[in-house]
């Protein structure tokens, strides 16, 4: 089975606080053969780059309201008038508060709901060809 990758290149704001902000370089990763997840890849300035993954789903929803709990929140916001997506990443290591164009997330969101659309993730996945050859047996 053929898989596809939808990536999209982007500059996202790591807020500091309500008056500062760096720029972050980060790619956002999405593989059909791993359907249900979004992968993150934020460039701080550290030798390693810090990965991120979390269901499609919840980037998709946090597009047009506020969702998730614990370790990832996501909600739309207005940022000087732009339309934002706000991702609040928590982990033992500490906290981010990153702000992301809608515009540039949507577009790229709607390349992987064209790959993988919503409810067919699973198809993905070969598990009924996996039992199929299991019970063949």
């Amino acid at each position: 089975m053929q898989h596809t990758v939808v990536e999209r290149e982007l500059e996202l704001k790591l807020i500091l606080s309500p008056e500062r902000s760096i720029p972050v370089p980060a790619r956002l990763v999405y593989r059909s053969d791993d359907p249900y997840a979004v992968h993150g890849v934020f460039h701080i300035n550290s030798e390693f780059p810090v990965h991120w993954t979390f269901a499609r789903d919840l980037l998709v929803e946090g597009v047009f309201r506020p969702c998730g709990h614990g370790d990832v929140r996501v909600w739309p916001t207005k940022s000087a008038g732009r339309s934002v997506v706000l991702m609040a990443l928590t982990s033992p290591d500490g906290d981010a508060l990153l702000e992301a164009p809608i515009p540039q997330v949507s577009a790229w969101l709607e390349r992987t709901l064209r790959v993988v659309p919503p409810g067919t993730e699973g198809g993905q996945l070969g598990i009924d060809d996996a039992l199929d050859q299991l019970l063949a047996r």
